[in-house]
C-alpha cells in the first residue's frame, strides 16, 4: 500500500504494523473477524473482542456450556481473521473482569493471536496466563500513569518482563470507562495530560529492560490531525480508535447499530452507571430511557459473564442488552459510543476510512513542516530501535 506521506510504523514487541493505528476491541460482537481482518489487511492492528464471543456459536451451544462456547468461538474468530489476513497483525481484547478471563487468554495464545489487549481491571497476572513459549505479545489497557506504573512494576518484579506496549485510554472513550463519574471532566483526566505522564513513569522500566514500551493513545481520537498531534506533539507511538471503525462496512455489528451513529447528535451521548460498577458512555435510546424510568428489572442472570456484576441489584442484564443492540434490536438494548460518535455522517469501507485519516495526517504534517511552531514536538520519544540497554 502506498501512503501519501511517510507515517511512522507501530512496533509492538518486534511486530511492526505499517500504520500506527490499533482498531479498538469492541464488544459484544462489534469487532469480530470481519472488522479485525479488514484492518489487519490494510496495515493496522485488527482486534477481536472476546466478550461473550461464544454467543455467536449459537444460543443453544452457549447456554449448554458458556465457557466452552466462548473458547471455541474465540478460536474460530481468530482462525477466520487469520485466513482473511494471513500477513496482518491480529489482536484480541480480553477484559480482566470477564468470568472466564484466564481460559480465554490461554485460548487466544493457543489460536495464534499476535497481541492480547487487556483492561477493565488491572491485568497484574497476565504474563503467567500466557502458555510457555507462546509468542503472543501482552498489552495492558490503563487510564492513568499510576495504573501504568503499578502494572509495569508488578510485571518487572514478579516476571522480569515489561509490557510490549501500553494503551492509555482517556475519558472520551466509548463503553466502560476507568474513571469515577465525577472525574470524567477533570483536567487531570484528559488524555493529553495522561500520555506524557505515562511516558515519564515507564521510562525507568524501559531503561532496566533495555527496550521501549510504546504508548498507544486511546479515547476521543477521531481525525488524522488527531493522530499527528498524539504522535508528534505528545510522544505516543500509536493510537487506538473505536468509534470510527464502527462506521465501516466491515464492522460486525448490524446495520441498525451503525445507523444509530449516523442519527446521533451531541446531546444524545450520555454517561450511564453500568451493572458492572463502572461508568460507561452510550447513546440515549428507548432502552436506557426505560431504565432511567425504573421500568427495567432482569428476570434472571443470562450468564455470570462479569465478575463484578450483581444481577440481583442491577436494573438490567448488560450482556443481553449489548447482544440485542449488536443484532439491531435497540428497543431491548443500547449502543456504547465514544464522545465523538455524533460526528459520524456516513458508512465507509475500512480502506476509505484509513485513506481519509492518512490524508488528514499528511496535511497536518505538511502544515507543521511549513510552520513548526504550530505543532510543537515537545515530548517526542525515541523509536523502539533507538532505545538501547
Amino acid at each position: 500500500m502506498t501512503y501519501p506521506c511517510e507515517i511512522p510504523p507501530l512496533e509492538i514487541g518486534g511486530l511492526v504494523a505499517r500504520l500506527p493505528i490499533v482498531q479498538g476491541g469492541m464488544g459484544v460482537g462489534i469487532s469480530l473477524s470481519g472488522l479485525a481482518s479488514a484492518v489487519a489487511r490494510a496495515g493496522g492492528v485488527g482486534v477481536i473482542s472476546a466478550a461473550l464471543v461464544g454467543f455467536f456459536e449459537g444460543e443453544a451451544e452457549f447456554f449448554k456450556n458458556p465457557t466452552e462456547a466462548n473458547i471455541r468461538g474465540l478460536k474460530r474468530q481468530i482462525a477466520e481473521a487469520r485466513r482473511k489476513a494471513p500477513e496482518g497483525i491480529l489482536g484480541v481484547n480480553i477484559m480482566v473482569a470477564l468470568t472466564d478471563y484466564e481460559p480465554l487468554v490461554k485460548a487466544a495464545c493457543e489460536a495464534g493471536a499476535d497481541v492480547i489487549f487487556s483492561g477493565a481491571g488491572l491485568p497484574l497476572n497476565l504474563p503467567e496466563l500466557r502458555p510457555e513459549g507462546a509468542p503472543t505479545r501482552l498489552v495492558p489497557i490503563v487510564s492513568s500513569a499510576r495504573a501504568a506504573k503499578l502494572v509495569t512494576q508488578r510485571w518487572w518484579s514478579r516476571y522480569g518482563l515489561v509490557p510490549d506496549a501500553l494503551v492509555v485510554e482517556g475519558p472520551k472513550a466509548g463503553g466502560h470507562l476507568g474513571f469515577e463519574i465525577e472525574k470524567l471532566e477533570s483536567e487531570d483526566s484528559r488524555l493529553e495530560k495522561q500520555i506524557p505522564e505515562v511516558i515519564k513513569v515507564i521510562r525507568p522500566f524501559e531503561e532496566k529492560a533495555g527496550r521501549s514500551i510504546p504508548v498507544i493513545a486511546a479515547g476521543g481520537i477521531y481525525t488524522g490531525r488527531d493522530i499527528y498531534r498524539y504522535l508528534h506533539q505528545l510522544g505516543a507511538a500509536g493510537v487506538q480508535m473505536g468509534t470510527r471503525f464502527v462506521a465501516t462496512q466491515e464492522c460486525d455489528a448490524s446495520p441498525a447499530f451503525k445507523e444509530a451513529f449516523l442519527r446521533a447528535r451531541r446531546e444524545d451521548l450520555t454517561i450511564i452507571k453500568s451493572p458492572v460498577g463502572l461508568p460507561g458512555r452510550a447513546l440515549k435510546g428507548p432502552f436506557l430511557q426505560a431504565v432511567e424510568a425504573g421500568e427495567k428489572r432482569p428476570y434472571k442472570c443470562m450468564y455470570h459473564c462479569l465478575r463484578t456484576c450483581d444481577y440481583q441489584k442491577s436494573p438490567y442484564c448488560i450482556a443481553a442488552a449489548l447482544i440485542n443492540a449488536q443484532r439491531g434490536n435497540l428497543e431491548a438494548g443500547f449502543v456504547f459510543a465514544g464522545a465523538n460518535a455524533w460526528r459520524v455522517d456516513r458508512i465507509v469501507s475500512v480502506k476509505e476510512l484509513l485513506d481519509e485519516l492518512l490524508e488528514e495526517y499528511c496535511a497536518a504534517r505538511e502544515e507543521a513542516s511549513q510552520s513548526p511552531s504550530t505543532f510543537s514536538t515537545t515530548g517526542a520519544r525515541k523509536r523502539p530501535s533507538e532505545v538501547t540497554s
